[in-house]
């Protein structure tokens, strides 16, 4: 099991982040899509290139800006390898299921190959879907000074109670902070077995986005910006050097 990140120390450190003010969701899906067409055009052709991706509202909007993008400018999927930053504990053909999101809006349409498709195993046992899921994306991504696995870029919503990837407020102290990449959780939300990143992974991301949309996340917006580490969101803007914040929330 990888230690936990140095990082994890600065989790109480008032948020910092760059915030992108955009004015409804599709602007948002449509600024984040080019964001990260430019980074994949970017991306040093022969190098892994490790995105974790979520769930959420505004999860098949997102794709299908993507798919067009691509389209329009094609980039090279060879060495882009796909991972989650969560998953409901349903099969992988379930409605909850973030990867059937993916697969049917992002990877069908672009012709994603199956083998840069690492999917957590929602319908297996959660003990073992962790250990699948960490072994995957370690083994795949190069690994930090601390033993975590170094994706490129972690893409997160935020709930109304600040939870981001299925990280709710609330938790104990040694979970927050025991280094895991990969946990079992039991989410206040429906379906509530989940698997999700720990903090640690996350902190260790050389980029990490949160799609933020909705009035009912306004509270939660406003604590970020206040600095509320008790917060799942604060406590991941804080724990980093940089966070970008796509949100139709509030303009700084």
């Amino acid at each position: 099991m990888a230690e936990p990140s140095s990082a994890i120390a600065h989790v109480i450190s008032p948020a910092k982040f760059k915030s992108r003010y955009l004015g409804s969701p599709s602007a948002i899906a449509s600024a984040a899509a080019v964001e990260l067409h430019g980074l994949l055009q970017r991306h040093v052709s022969g190098l892994p290139f490790g995105i974790a991706l979520s769930g959420g509202r505004i999860a098949k909007s997102f794709y299908e800006e993507v798919v067009q993008s691509c389209r329009k400018a094609p980039v090279d999927f060879e060495n882009v390898h796909f991972f989650w930053a969560d998953e409901r504990c349903v099969p992988p053909l379930d409605p909850e299921s973030n990867y059937l999101t993916a697969q049917t809006f992002l990877f069908q349409p672009l012709e994603i190959p199956v083998s840069n498709i690492h999917r957590i195993f929602g319908e297996a046992d959660p003990a073992y879907a962790c250990a699948q899921a960490e072994a995957e994306l370690c083994r795949i991504m190069p690994l930090d000074e601390n033993g975590q696995p170094r994706l490129d870029l972690v893409i997160l919503g935020m709930g109304e109670d600040g939870h981001v990837a299925s990280l709710f407020p609330g938790e104990p102290e040694e979970m927050i902070t025991d280094g895991k990449v990969y946990r079992s959780v039991i989410a206040v939300k429906p379906p509530p077995q989940r698997i999700t990143l720990g903090y640690a992974p996350i902190f260790a991301a050389r980029e990490c986005w949160v799609l933020a949309s909705g009035e009912g996340k306004k509270a939660a917006y406003e604590r970020l910006e206040q600095g509320d580490a008790s917060l799942p969101i604060a406590r991941i803007v804080s724990g980093r050097s940089e966070t970008l914040i796509f949100q139709d929330i509030k303009a700084r």
